[in-house]
């Protein structure tokens, strides 16, 4: 909602709003119960004491910078700020997987350890440090879960966060990643925007929001996920896209990166590269060229949250009831961002 939306259901004015928001005022009494009521929480929201995970555009990597707004930018931080109470919830309960990202200050395994500052070279090592050896990444979500990332994906009906391209924070005692369906459920983009994430955590202390820092996270994604020295022996020497889309099946990228990285590694000229990508958008739909969706591939999925959960759930007792109540949300808001699905049945009255 915008603050002229919320000031005119509590009848404020939006600059008042504004300052709620700053903490630079507070609302009266009496206004907090429709306050609550028009925003969809509990009361208990507004009192202090509650875990509040608040980040600033500085401390988040946005993908298409220039293409979304600050409104758009301050919703989606809102929703990573959420998903980190969360976890802040659940790892009082349930040890997590320790942070293991060289360079990240939190970082819990060898904090001390850095990457160079090369983005290929990062690459490189970060796979080196993570035993992953020199073929296909597997399960990349997974991975990043494994190492203590905190992985999260919008629901369908959290539309601020979902028209955001993907993003991430190192600003939160945990690094957190947001993967959205923003341009296409496409398990390939999925996984690059992962890789380009990770590439934000690992190479750059802030968010600067330029072009040369997209560009360095681009080169880390590309070597990360398809080593020079492993790749280049498998790529053609002309173009040819139906061996282009094996190996993007094989290597869990797309084939348009792929086209990408023949032009890079100097297998293909820029005309050639160009004369390719209009070929593939001609095949788009066809067998072998259609967007394979993210539900399809458990390992791209995040479930370290839902599984603390569940662990939680099995050992402790705890209830989306509690754990709602201790955050002071709506029980369905933490359904939603936990993935959890209602067990109860559901009544249906009929006429």
């Amino acid at each position: 909602m915008t603050k002229k939306e919320v000031a005119q259901d509590i009848g404020v004015s939006p600059a008042a709003v504004g300052q709620y928001e700053t903490g630079s005022s507070k609302p009266r009494p009496d206004l907090l119960p429709r306050l609550a009521d028009v925003l969809g929480v509990p009361l208990e929201f507004f009192l202090a004491g509650r875990p509040i995970g608040k980040l600033d555009t500085s401390m988040a990597y946005f993908r298409s910078l220039r293409s979304t707004s600050g409104a758009q930018r301050s919703r989606a931080l809102g929703f990573a700020g959420q998903v980190w109470e969360l976890t802040f919830a659940l790892e009082r309960r349930v040890q997590l997987p320790l942070v293991n990202l060289p360079g990240f200050t939190g970082g819990e395994v060898h904090p001390g350890t850095e990457l160079p500052s090369d983005a290929r070279e990062a690459a490189q090592d970060l796979r080196a440090y993570w035993k992953l050896g020199r073929g296909p990444v597997k399960h990349l979500v997974r991975q990043l879960e494994t190492h203590g990332i905190v992985v999260s994906v919008p629901p369908e009906a959290d539309e601020a966060a979902s028209k955001i391209d993907a993003f991430a924070t190192s600003g939160l005692p945990r690094p957190l990643m947001v993967l959205t369906r923003n341009r296409a459920d496409d398990v390939y983009r999925h996984r690059f925007s992962a890789a380009h994430e990770l590439g934000h955590l690992v190479l750059h202390s802030s968010s600067a929001g330029d072009s040369q820092q997209e560009r360095e996270a681009d080169a880390f994604a590309a070597e990360f996920l398809t080593p020079r020295t492993s790749i280049l022996p498998f790529l053609p020497r002309r173009m040819d896209l139906a061996q282009l889309a094996d190996l993007s099946r094989t290597w869990g990228v797309s084939v348009k990166s792929l086209i990408y990285r023949c032009r890079e590694l100097g297998l293909a000229s820029d005309a050639t590269a160009s004369r390719a990508y209009q070929r593939l958008n001609a095949l788009t739909g066809q067998p072998g060229f259609s967007p394979e969706p993210v539900e399809r591939f458990p390992g791209e999925q995040p479930i370290m949250l839902q599984r603390a959960f569940e662990l939680a759930q099995k050992n402790q007792g705890l209830t989306i009831r509690e754990l709602a109540k201790e955050l002071a949300w709506r029980a369905e808001r933490v359904q939603e961002i936990l993935g959890a699905r209602e067990t109860r049945p559901v009544l249906r009255l009929v006429d």
